[in-house]
């Protein structure tokens, strides 16, 4: 990291640190009246996050973000994700959907849904997963969409399309062309505005101790929405899907270091204070085991993600290097904060601190974006196939 990019790094970890962190409380209890991700208690966040040129930093400058590379945004979301609700109030849970409009919406898409978004005045959201079928192969997917001259009728049925009850439009991804020779060209990206008739939210579906979060099971039937709103080419469901889903591993991985860090702290913060059996916990070895062995993962996860992030920035699909920190981060993320629960004793078990929360937040890691079973899975056949394509080849 240049200068610049320190000092940057030193505001946000101020802003989230001691504005997003002590507004947590609030946030969840309002996520849960509402069911909705989108809390009021984010609209002074957001506000706060503008005025301090903190606002949509790795959005493209074109479009009103901060224009910050890939890179340097890798380093930036570390400090973000230290908060389940930092990248709601700095403006970077949208950065997936813009990078995927961005590389190919149309000139006239772009005016109409990605500037908005990028100010923050409109949220995104996608349809992958199905509940008829896995999502881990996304091939399966029952979704349906046909032209019909100067439009496109779309029949759906999808769940954790997260945000789609707060969303203004919904990315679907749906069967176009079934008799394509290959089975990844059968499927197109489709924009559909969620005032569309045919459109509806059937619920937010209510998932591991809480109701809130937005993550909504939706159903379009027979919508109709203009032949413009195809995002890319026919046939390219998967290619788009793909590279929007490459980065956002990245910067998954990333948030899981700031979570881990975070877990880390408390947990040398209560060793260092709790006294029991003739000692502080901090001079126990077994409590001296925890922190050790907690700092070399977390050091390993980070160096392996800034590799994977660093050859995705120079043009390599890095496929390997991403499967690897996917499924590596999510068991590392889960082990800090389980030993962090563990040192706090009773304490870690209730609501009085963030780690319970963290530790359910941390279970999803290892589902959404690709199963760790099927990351495992595409490491190994490819490195079975040709081991030298192991990353310190």
């Amino acid at each position: 990291m240049d200068e610049d990019l320190r000092s940057l790094r030193k505001r946000l970890r101020t802003f989230i640190d001691t504005e997003v962190i002590p507004a947590e409380p609030l946030y969840f209890e309002q996520q849960e009246e509402t069911g909705c991700w989108n809390a009021p208690v984010l609209d002074k966040l957001r506000e706060s996050a503008k005025a301090q040129g903190l606002w949509a930093l790795g959005h493209p400058a074109e479009v009103g973000g901060g224009g910050v590379s890939f890179m340097d945004f890798v380093y930036l979301n570390e400090v973000i994700g230290r908060s389940e609700l930092g990248q709601f109030a700095v403006g970077s849970a949208s950065m997936q959907d813009c990078y995927m409009l961005h590389l190919y919406g149309t000139d006239e898409q772009k005016d109409r849904w990605l500037v908005p978004m990028a100010r923050g005045e409109i949220f995104p959201s996608v349809g992958l997963t199905e509940p008829e079928v896995a999502g881990s192969d996304p091939t399966l997917m029952q979704s349906k969409a046909r032209f019909d001259g100067s439009e496109i009728i779309i029949d759906a049925h999808k769940w954790f399309t997260t945000g789609a009850n707060n969303a203004a439009f919904t990315t679907v991804f749906a069967e176009t062309d079934p008799d394509a020779e290959s089975r990844h060209r059968r499927f197109s990206a489709i924009i559909v505005p969620t005032d569309t008739p045919g459109y509806r939210v059937v619920r937010v579906v209510p998932t591991m101790g809480h109701v809130g979060g937005g993550h909504c099971e939706i159903r379009i039937d027979a919508a109709r929405v203009p032949a413009g709103n195809l995002l890319g080419g026919r046939g390219e469901g998967f290619v788009i899907a793909q590279r929007r889903l490459g980065p956002g591993r990245i910067f998954h991985c990333m948030r899981w270091l700031g979570q881990a860090q975070r877990a880390f702290d408390l947990m040398c913060e209560r060793a260092s204070t709790r006294y029991a059996h003739g000692s502080l916990l901090s001079e126990k070895g077994e409590i001296q085991r925890y922190v050790a062995e907690s700092a070399a993962e977390i050091q390993g996860h980070r160096l392996m993600t800034l590799d994977a992030a660093r050859k995705l920035d120079a043009g390599d699909d890095a496929r390997i290097e991403i499967s690897l920190i996917k499924f590596h981060g999510t068991q590392m993320l889960h082990n800090v904060i389980d030993r962090a629960i563990q040192v706090h004793g009773a304490l870690g078990l209730t609501s009085d601190t963030p780690l319970d929360r963290m530790y359910r937040e941390a279970r999803y890691g290892r589902i959404y974006d690709g199963p760790d079973e099927v990351h495992r899975m595409t490491v190994a056949r490819r490195l079975l196939r040709d081991p030298s394509l192991v990353p310190w080849a």
